[in-house]
């Protein structure tokens, strides 16, 4: 084996005093550095006082076309460290390609972490950090977009969710839909910026809080996880069929999954699935 190694540095995720000394003597010492943005990443840099290391885009449309690239360097005995944007890489963010490759060609792949969105958001919403479940950015649209919607519906742990200004007003709005507008909702913006917020309610309150204005910023959801106890309420439920029938199962095939998915009473998944209408699998 060679003695290259491939490292995965953490990076601020907003505000920049966050950047670790571990990752500005990585960095500094590094023979490249990959990055999502070269213009954020040289800004990173200057800000910690590095100047002289070699930096390269690696995003998600070039991470298939340069990984390869890259691992022949660190197998030659070079040192590579990859950065994104924001937070660890192949976190909802590039480099998950590029260290599957890597490990595979077996070199050495280390991380350097630092700041997490997901772990702060976590962390302020209150709702408890033993067990969760991140679900990152939703599927924009379609079938993929309402099976998630379900599944974070029925989930008894906490979700996660990462969300774009310009989307993030539909999603809650779906949320509420899948989840009912009484689930407990933390809305975070800008997570240690200067213009960080903390918003915590109901999501049917979430959505009347979002309406109306313009969304800036970056934005993490933590949605409460469902009450074990409790029966999944008919927008829950009305989600998991769909889910199914956009899969291709019939009416039958679908309650009696949603069934066992939602521990429902077979009287009311049936009637649910006949208000929301045919099932192409039943002709």
């Amino acid at each position: 084996m060679s003695g290259g190694r491939l490292v995965l540095v953490a990076t601020p995720i907003g505000n920049l005093g966050d950047l670790s000394p571990r990752a500005v003597e990585t960095l500094a010492t590094a023979d490249l550095i990959c990055c999502e943005d070269t213009r954020r990443t040289r800004k990173l840099l200057t800000h910690a006082g590095i100047s002289g290391v070699p930096v390269m885009a690696l995003h998600a449309h070039n991470e298939a076309g340069v990984s390869a690239g890259v691992v022949q360097r660190v197998a030659a005995g070079a040192t590579v460290a990859v950065v994104t944007d924001a937070g660890t890489p192949a976190i909802s963010d590039p480099g998950a390609r590029l260290v599957r490759e890597a490990a595979g060609a077996g070199v050495t792949v280390s991380v350097v972490p630092g700041p997490s969105a997901v772990v702060a958001a976590l962390a302020v919403s209150g709702f408890g950090g033993d067990r969760f479940c991140f679900e990152g950015f939703l599927p924009a649209r379609g079938g993929e977009r309402t099976a998630r919607l379900a599944a974070i519906a029925a989930e008894w742990r906490p979700s996660v969710l990462f969300e774009a200004p310009h989307r993030v007003a539909r999603t809650v709005n779906d949320l509420r839909a899948a989840c009912g507008a009484g689930r407990a909702v933390v809305v975070t913006r800008e997570l240690t910026k200067v213009h960080e917020e903390v918003w915590r309610g109901s999501l049917g309150e979430a959505c009347e809080w979002l309406a109306g204005g313009t969304q800036r910023g970056e934005w993490v959801l933590v949605v409460a996880g469902a009450d074990p106890g409790a029966p999944a309420d008919a927008a829950a439920v009305m989600a998991a069929l769909r889910r199914h029938r956009d899969a291709g199962r019939s009416r039958r095939e679908a309650v009696a999954a949603v069934m066992g998915e939602l521990g429902v009473p077979k009287r009311r998944v049936y009637d649910l699935a006949l208000e929301l209408g045919p099932f192409h699998a039943d002709g």
